[in-house]
């Protein structure tokens, strides 16, 4: 006899998935990711910070490996390499302090001239707004407020001003210390820079050691290739200011030219600025005439730096889009003052390049493949690395 149905079905209610969505494991995943990378970065930031006099060091000892590797490398045809090494660095020391020497003597007397012909210019200029044609309200005392601000501010403050002149002597020590580095670190980078990084290659398991090698090219390719090029496009600068300047007949133009050479290591900012003070000195020196004409001379030569010069010098070696320079020289100096300023676009070039490297796909390496000679960060490995991962180094959009 068949037992009688139950006077209610039981339904149960399906079983819900424990896991959560996917769009919120994927967010999960690169919200960790993102963290720990803002975390590295500022925990480099912080190391930097407490050896800063190293890190300035070795910086300093890369760009001179980088302008003075070619030479080293031209000598090291007829003599060894420890002798080619310290002729390049020779010849670079004399004609860095021929330069310092011109400067020294030809313009630092007329620095105090300069600042004046800039103060008489900033006159005439404040003098043009005050009585232009048009109706434009300017507060005739609002400069002289100024001045008194400053004097008081400076008189309140003296004793911080007097302790840190004070101070000024320990940071020529320091200055000295880190240009001893360099220059001890340059004479190894240029005399056995290949095999320390052999060394290190192979400390690295074997199958990232040709990821490493083909990264480490390409962001020596692309550091080195920055580094020549903006003192290259530094010295044009400074050439074609000069010219310009002592054609048009504006006084004091080895300085202004000299000012124009250091402000072009500043992307972006630099040059201008130093060429709007040139056109300053010439307001106060010959009038309006002369500043328009330096004025537009300024627009000319930025033209020929920003479409012929760098395109010309550096080639692909270095390609950042202008918003990404604008953005890094402006973190940089936020960070880092002029310091920063000056090493922000050479770092970001060359993490792009690095990165561009490393997320390519690795090729197939032996499990026990030696590091060999090949294994250096050569210009030419380097080379092959950046076409490979893509036109441009800097990644234009």
């Amino acid at each position: 006899m068949p037992e009688p149905a139950p006077p209610f079905a039981v339904v149960r209610a399906p079983e819900r998935d424990s896991q959560p969505p996917a769009w919120l494991r994927t967010a999960a995943g690169w919200s960790w990711r993102l963290i720990l990378l803002v975390a590295g970065i500022a925990l480099v930031f912080w190391a930097v910070t407490q050896v800063l006099i190293v890190f300035v060091a070795v910086f300093l000892a890369l760009v001179l490996t980088a302008v003075l590797n070619p030479l080293t490398d031209l000598y090291a045809r007829v003599m060894p390499r420890p002798l080619a090494t310290a002729g390049a660095i020779l010849t670079g020391v004399l004609v860095v302090g021929g330069l310092l020497t011109y400067v020294v003597v030809s313009v630092a007397g007329q620095w105090e001239r300069l600042a004046g012909e800039f103060n008489t210019g900033i006159d005439q200029i404040v003098d043009l707004v005050e009585n232009n044609p048009l109706s434009v309200d300017v507060e005739v005392d609002t400069r002289d407020q100024w001045i008194d601000d400053v004097a008081s501010w400076i008189q309140e403050n003296s004793q911080t001003l007097v302790s840190r002149a004070a101070e000024s002597a320990g940071s020529i020590v320091e200055g000295t210390a880190v240009l001893a580095l360099a220059i001890f670190c340059t004479v190894f980078f240029l005399s056995s820079g290949g095999t320390m990084w052999r060394w290190f290659v192979a400390q690295v398991p074997a199958r990232t050691r040709q990821r490493w090698n083909d990264a480490a090219g390409v962001g020596w390719y692309t550091f080195s290739g920055y580094t020549r090029g903006i003192v290259l496009v530094a010295i044009s600068n400074g050439i074609l200011a000069g010219i310009f300047l002592s054609i048009v007949g504006v006084p004091l133009a080895a300085p202004l030219a000299v000012l124009v050479f250091i402000g072009t290591f500043i992307p972006l900012v630099g040059a201008p600025l130093a060429m709007i003070i040139a056109a300053v000195v010439a307001l106060a020196a010959d009038g309006l005439l002369t500043a328009l004409v330096v004025t537009l001379g300024i627009a000319g030569i930025g033209q020929l730096e920003g479409h012929v010069l760098q395109p010309l010098i550096m080639g692909k070696q270095v390609s950042l889009h202008p918003v990404v320079v604008a953005l890094g020289v402006t973190c940089g100096t936020v960070v880092g003052g002029i310091l920063g300023a000056v090493v922000a676009v050479p770092l970001i070039a060359v993490a792009w390049a690095v990165f561009s490297a490393l997320r390519r796909p690795p090729d197939p390496v032996a499990p026990d493949a030696p590091a060999g000679p090949d294994a250096s960060p050569d210009p030419d490995a380097g080379r092959a690395a950046e076409q490979a991962a893509g036109p441009h180094v800097g990644g234009r959009p």
